[in-house]
């Protein structure tokens, strides 16, 4: 079960450097990417055999099992399915940026001109599970911020079929490509294109740490969204909440992963008790139990009655998932520096922003809060900044140009006003 620690104790063992360090995984990723970069299609398919176990002629899901896919889902499935897209593209909409110039009193013009990434590709976990949610939480923000072409890398299981609602996910997004690739052998064609795979600009979406390192090995002849960790949940707690709800949030993250990062802080130690005992009840009914108890077991709480020390750690752990399950949580937002997502109340399950409520569930981890954010909008566009200046303001502004040029000793700079006031 979760172990207690006091805050000393977790500043020490828990708030490390988790940034990527196996050099062993980190070697095999680079000779897999160098190997598709060369070899294209072949390396592809021999990868697919070796990791997958399966050998593919095509890598392009057929219309005909995007068909076959729909009769494998339920009708009420697909409600829930389509409600959740409408969610999420209304919260995404709220980002759109927008075009803008402003004209100063001496003519200059200026301002920043908003373009999408037009190539995106979204790679979505599969195998032996099913994450139709990672493919509106990539798909949907490229979709509102204007991307002409989206494609889908996702792995087949041994049969070489991509479950069925990750298909139907993808096809009422409208997406057209979506190949049977997975694992970092996916990253790199998507990087540098093969024969039967278009190169992207971008590459987003979570995957297993081979996934994570190759973006790690291809960003520059793409970008990336993040380098993702495993899952993190900090629930902050008061007596107000239930430890029912608070265990089950606990566990919803350390189903994901034996390493995911589970945390609770809670101000009393009847209250830690009671979701400790909670844990144990409900960590038994789970199908993924093994999981789940392996992270629990490398968990942790702390009992802090002073809120502003809790918030600090809160801040310093900066956490993927966040849940207040405090009477005040509005009252506490503005002291939360640092998390991914943030679930206010009693009632915001985490589970809610996962699949549902228009939030992104793409989100950063191992403490990159403190420099990052979840995925949006932002992620797929790029701006360019925009400048016009007539000769009588170039005449003017150009003296303290030069002066501030030559002090960097950078003449070429200076000449090229100088030319133009002496002209």
């Amino acid at each position: 079960m979760l172990r207690k620690y006091n805050v000393d104790e977790f500043k020490k063992c828990i708030l490390l450097d988790n940034s990527l360090n196996n050099l062993d995984i980190e070697n095999v990723v680079k000779e897999i990417c160098s190997n598709v970069r060369e070899n294209g299609d072949k390396a592809i398919r021999n990868y697919t055999k070796e990791f997958d176990g399966i050998v593919l002629d095509s890598f392009l899901v057929t219309d005909k099992e995007v068909d076959t896919a729909y009769k494998l889902v339920s009708d009420k499935w697909l409600i829930a399915l389509r409600n959740a897209i409408k969610n999420i593209k209304q919260f995404h909409v709220k980002q759109v940026r927008s075009n803008w110039f402003e004209t100063l009193p001496n003519g200059v013009v200026r301002g920043k001109l908003v373009n999408p990434i037009e190539k995106i590709g979204v790679y979505v976990p599969g195998g032996k599970a099913s994450y139709p949610s990672s493919v509106l939480m990539g798909v949907i923000p490229a979709i509102v911020a204007g991307a002409s072409e989206i494609s889908i890398v996702t792995p087949p299981n041994k049969e070489g079929v991509v479950s069925p609602e990750t298909l139907v996910a993808a096809k009422e997004l409208s997406i057209e490509k979506i190949y049977k690739i997975g694992g970092a052998q996916a990253i790199a064609a998507l990087a540098y294109g093969s024969e039967s795979v278009k190169k992207v600009d971008k590459i987003v979406g979570p995957g297993n740490i081979y996934v994570t390192y190759a973006k790690k090995e291809v960003y520059g002849t793409v970008g990336i969204d993040m380098l993702a960790g495993p899952s993190e949940v900090c629930v902050y707690c008061d007596d107000s909440a239930n430890p029912k709800y608070v265990a089950a949030d606990l566990l919803s993250q350390a189903e994901h992963d034996p390493l995911a990062r589970i945390l609770m802080i809670s101000k009393s130690d009847e209250m830690a008790n009671l979701v400790v005992k909670e844990l144990g009840e409900q960590i038994s009914e789970l199908p993924k139990r093994e999981i789940a108890k392996q992270s629990i077991n490398k968990g942790a709480y702390l009992i802090i009655k002073d809120e502003d020390i809790a918030i600090d750690i809160i801040n310093d752990f900066a956490p993927e998932h966040l849940e207040l399950a405090v009477n005040n949580p509005f009252e506490l937002l503005a002291k939360i520096k640092n998390a991914g997502s943030i679930f206010l109340g009693h009632y915001a399950a985490e589970s809610l922003g996962d699949y549902y409520a228009g939030v992104n569930h793409v989100l950063p981890t191992s403490g990159t809060s403190k420099f990052s954010s979840s995925l949006g909008v932002d992620d797929f566009i790029k701006q360019s900044e925009i400048l016009y200046y007539p000769k009588e303001a170039t005449l003017a502004d150009g003296k303290d140009v030069i002066l501030l040029a030559e002090s960097e000793g950078l003449s070429a700079h200076a000449n090229a006003i100088r030319v133009r006031i002496n002209d």
